[in-house]
């Protein structure tokens, strides 16, 4: 089983650059032209959600700058160690929904500090792959299209997110220990 995974893994990316162009041309679509739409399409629609990504940022840096994020952990931290989970992973639970970037980064900070085996870097990689940046996919996907109402998007979003934090953690709970 492990080598049919690997066969495919190797060559499944290869086979779909060689079989899409293949196909459309098949098809008598015009693969070039229709490459250098969809790439005209791109360079505008990353123009228009330019003013949607700075206001995120803009809203990332205030709430860790002003300690707000700080303030939260410190109200979560007391349940958390009561229940035995490693503190530690706290502010992922809060940086991921908000930012890829910064959650990587605090993810590859825990991963130094106490190792890839580790509880905490579990955790850490299983919260990474098992969540999403729900804030920054709504900023960019409905900037781009024009949705302004997108409360139950991100209702929904950040349930998700909560759900896959708690979720990690049992999960590394029950595999690792």
């Amino acid at each position: 089983m492990y080598a049919f995974v690997s066969l495919i893994s190797a060559w499944a990316i290869p086979i779909m650059i060689v079989f899409i162009p293949l196909f459309a041309a098949y098809r008598k679509v015009p693969v070039y032209e229709s490459f250098v739409d969809g790439a005209k399409e791109g360079f505008d629609t990353a123009i228009k959600i330019i003013p949607h990504l700075v206001g995120m940022m803009v809203a990332i840096s205030v709430f860790r700058a002003s300690g707000a994020m700080d303030l939260l952990i410190g109200w979560m931290r007391p349940f958390f160690e009561s229940i035995g989970v490693p503190t530690e992973v706290l502010p992922l639970a809060i940086l991921r929904p908000i930012t890829g970037a910064g959650s990587l980064a605090f993810t590859t900070d825990l991963i130094e500090q106490f190792g890839p085996d580790s509880m905490i870097g579990r955790i850490a990689s299983t919260v990474q792959g098992s969540t999403d940046t729900t804030l920054y996919v709504i900023t960019v996907y409905f900037g781009a299209i024009g949705i302004r109402k997108a409360g139950y998007a991100l209702k929904v979003g950040l349930i998700s997110d909560f759900v896959g934090f708690v979720a990690s953690i049992i999960i590394c709970f029950l595999v690792f220990t």
